[in-house]
């Protein structure tokens, strides 16, 4: 398990370099341990592994706490928020970044290649918490039909993904805030334009294309990606895109179908181009290049209808691989936010609001710790061989907070043989 040791090293150093803001009850705990303490919660999902691993420690002086995760006293929950009130999320940049080395090092990334080594980074927004009670100076607001103001925090996640994967990697995202002292509130699109003015350069080297819904499909945000050197594909509606569709109607496109299966069904794809196409009813129009695709079952009637525009050059011989990475989009709403908001992770769930910064702090964490898991997934082969032996993911988690409740293990390595053979290592070696 030397990937996660070194992931949770990467965490640990990260943790350490917190600002420390010292409470006047005099708990003294090391940032270290305080931000270890909220990613445990985060990576076991379980709200109670804090209070298992202090019975635990009544018991045996040690527990998964010092083992697995490297914690030297474990904190009170409320010591924890207190805290990590304070500290911004871009401090854990340095983990996210890591992560995606780790990926690199141990040829992960070449999995999610596609286009001659292009990787595709889908950007998507997303709340995280919503309540008419509680709020902070980060929220956003707006107002009910019942008369009430609402608060609600989002984010703009990025998350490399590739067709034909189920696995996807979220990267440090852009947390949509209301800015001090201003009136107008913050969006998706105004969070797309700064993610990429602050990591265009720290993703260079996987030679990013962007994928995004309609939303993205503007001349400003498509500018910027170019002026990025990178690429982009996005979603294009006709009724968000009334200029560009102007300039094609009459027009021939080229073409190009091609019958498939899936599975037991017979299906056609229906592809139709146009090269250099102005985006928009502008002398200084963005020319870009528009993919059209339509599935078709075998009566012929329609079962899947799109349309894109792209930076990429848009040929016969690759229109089909440009569109499936196109569709790969969807990816980041079902593979990303679907399993954390609905299975184990709970990112919707009030961990804590705080005053300043506890619920973004949060949010990342816990992108941190799917993003943890997702590595693990894909190259700890220990792991992957507990994750089958429980058969889902639901399962194997369940597994994992109830045996570390009583149990106390020397090492990841020893959890991970447990689960696959449930034989747990000798006494001595738990103590």
């Amino acid at each position: 398990m030397l990937i996660l040791s070194r992931l949770l090293q990467s965490l640990r150093v990260a943790c350490a370099a917190f600002p420390d803001g010292r409470r006047a009850d005099g708990l003294t705990y090391s940032m270290s341990d305080i931000g270890l303490s909220a990613f445990s919660l985060f990576f076991m999902q379980s709200e109670s592994f804090l209070s298992h691993q202090r019975s635990l420690e009544e018991g045996s002086k040690t527990s998964n706490c010092h083992t697995l995760f490297g914690m030297s006293k474990i904190p009170t929950d409320n010591h924890v928020r207190a805290m990590l009130d304070p500290v911004h999320p871009r401090l854990l940049q340095g983990v996210f970044d890591e992560v995606v080395a780790v990926l690199a090092d141990n040829d992960g990334l070449k999995q999610f290649r596609r286009l001659e080594g292009r990787t595709l980074i889908a950007l998507d927004g997303t709340e995280y918490f919503c309540s008419q009670k509680l709020g902070c100076p980060s929220c956003q607001t707006r107002m009910r039909a019942n008369g009430r103001t609402e608060s609600y925090h989002s984010m703009l996640a990025a998350t490399i993904v590739a067709p034909g994967h189920n696995m996807v990697v979220p990267l440090m995202p852009e947390f949509i805030v209301k800015p001090d002292g201003a009136e107008k509130q913050d969006c998706e699109r105004n969070a797309a334009k700064r993610w990429l003015d602050t990591h265009s350069e720290r993703v260079r080297a996987l030679r990013p294309v962007y994928l995004g819904d309609d939303l993205f499909a503007c001349q400003p945000v498509c500018q910027l990606v170019l002026d990025k050197q990178a690429d982009f594909l996005f979603t294009a509606k006709p009724l968000s895109h009334k200029g560009l569709y102007d300039f094609m109607d009459g027009a021939t496109p080229e073409e190009r179908t091609i019958a498939a299966k899936q599975g037991t069904k017979k299906l056609s794809l229906r592809y139709r181009w146009f090269t250099d196409v102005p985006m928009r009813e502008d002398k200084d129009a963005l020319l870009v290049n528009w993919i059209g695709l339509v599935v078709s079952d075998a009566a012929g009637k329609p079962v899947y209808e799109n349309a894109f525009i792209t930076s990429l050059p848009v040929s016969a011989g690759n229109v089909a691989d440009i569109a499936a990475c196109a569709r790969a989009r969807w990816k980041i709403e079902n593979g990303s936010f679907n399993v954390l908001k609905n299975n184990g992770y709970h990112l919707e769930h009030n961990f804590g609001h705080g005053k300043l910064h506890l619920a973004m702090m949060f949010a990342a964490l816990n992108l941190l710790a799917f993003a943890f898991h997702t590595l693990c997934d894909c190259l700890e082969k220990t792991w992957a061989d507990a994750r089958a032996a429980k058969r889902s993911r639901v399962r194997f988690f369940e597994h994992l907070r109830t045996i570390t409740a009583y149990m106390v293990f020397p090492s990841w390595h020893d959890l991970m043989t447990t689960l696959i053979t449930s034989i747990p290592p000798p006494q001595n070696q738990q103590k």
